[in-house]
């Protein structure tokens, strides 16, 4: 039986925020000798790690006088975040209004609804400095709604505090110091580089190690230090990468950047889930399948990778956990890989010749078996052509002799089947 918990009363649901359990990894780290422990943030009361940078952000507005009562906070969100404001403006009053891209998750929408919020859907595959861009639109009604403050995740320097004054004092409290690496990705850049900060004040030798989208433009900015100049294309996992460096994220505390497809992001999401009993994102996939790399190039029983998982599955029940948008998507690996698919992902390295055992035959006997059946083939083919040389023969004794020949041959490997 587990240890009690929440054995005394709470306040107010904010209070509930924070604290997220870590959770040792067991099977998906089957052959792994580093230890691997996932922080469940998706135990926040509004569902993900976002919770943690509603009320500072809040806060911070009341106290420089930006934010009044009756007021309106407005911002550009993928959903997690628009979700921790919208429960931290309740004690306010406040008014929320959020823009999405349109490949946010229905659910997403939906669920900021739930809590009183206006939902603003944008094109997603538009430049960064678009009218109609998430982020732009969000700053446009800010400026022209009055009393109303643009919560500026991407630029706001109580997102990465708020994680350097909860999420890391936690994982170094959880791990009593023992944590080594740090791994997760940037969306606003708020948890890597508050989370790095703080663990790299208590340890230098703690390496932060980031994942990227295929199609995000962060990772290669960071390997050629800004100067490269990447584009962005559209990838399919919800509220990490970028297509531009947010103020927020200090690739100064990043140790190493690793990129990572949508397929990879979503299977290993998906084998969380059925495996571990961790209901999760995409972006969870993602995040674990680096800590899963990090761990086995590490290879150390007494280090200790520590990977958040921001939000849960049930956000995704349209898309990552729906077969038919995952195969439309060409996502989703089939339940059982045929000789078929074998040979064609082989393409022109393909053998000539296959050979199959059936459950408890010899190797050897196979072996004998296929080439009984190559000679059968053989045969059967020259006695084809033999009979399409013989038909336009002339008649006679020699013609009986050979049809013959032919039909007796073809009797003698007839039971040998096709």
């Amino acid at each position: 039986m587990s240890e009690p918990r929440n054995l005394k009363p709470y306040g107010d649901v904010i209070e509930l925020i924070g604290w997220t359990p870590l959770i040792r990894l067991n099977h998906v780290t089957r052959g792994i000798r580093t230890p691997v422990y996932a922080k469940a943030e998706f135990f926040n009361p509004g569902g993900s790690i976002k919770d943690r940078i509603g009320g500072p952000i809040i806060e911070q507005a009341e106290r420089e006088g930006r934010l009044k009562p009756g007021g309106t906070i407005v911002e550009g969100t993928s959903g997690n975040t628009g979700i921790g404001l919208a429960i931290a403006a309740r004690n306010g009053g406040y008014k929320c209004i959020f823009t999405m891209p349109d490949k946010m998750s229905q659910e997403k929408v939906r669920l900021l609804k739930a809590f009183g919020a206006e939902v603003i859907v944008t094109p997603t595959a538009v430049p960064p400095d678009h009218p109609d861009n998430y982020v732009m639109m969000a700053k446009r009604i800010a400026h022209e709604t009055p009393n109303a403050i643009l919560a500026n995740q991407f630029y706001n320097d109580a997102n990465s505090q708020a994680h350097y004054d909860t999420t890391g004092p936690e994982i170094w409290e959880q791990t009593e110091g023992k944590v080594t690496h740090f791994v997760y990705a940037a969306g606003t850049g708020g948890t890597i580089t508050g989370v790095g900060r703080y663990l790299k004040e208590k340890n230098p030798k703690i390496q932060v190690i980031a994942g990227d989208p295929v199609g995000s433009v962060l990772a290669e900015l960071w390997r050629t230090k800004g100067e490269g100049k990447p584009e962005g294309t559209p990838y399919k996992v919800e509220g990490i990468g970028q297509d531009k460096i947010p103020g927020t994220l200090d690739m100064g505390v990043i140790d190493d950047f690793m990129t990572v497809s949508d397929k990879e992001s979503f299977a290993m999401a998906r084998r969380l889930t059925r495996e571990e009993g961790l209901f999760v994102g995409g972006s969870s996939g993602l995040v674990v399948h680096v800590a899963l790399h990090v761990a086995r190039r590490i290879d150390d029983p007494n280090a200790c990778v520590v990977v958040p998982l921001p939000d849960p599955g049930e956000r995704y029940l349209s898309k990552l956990y729906n077969d038919e948008w995952m195969r439309e998507n060409q996502l989703l690996e089939p339940d059982r890989v045929t000789l078929g698919d074998l040979l064609q992902h082989k393409g022109d390295a393909a053998p000539s010749t296959l050979v199959s055992a059936a459950p408890g035959q010899l190797v050897r006997q196979a072996l004998e078996a296929g080439a009984v059946r190559n000679a059968v083939a053989t045969g059967r083919k020259l006695l084809r052509e033999a009979g399409s040389y013989l038909e336009p023969l002339p008649q006679n004794k020699y013609h009986s002799a050979l049809v013959q020949l032919v039909e007796s041959l073809d009797t003698m490997i007839a039971p040998f089947g096709e």
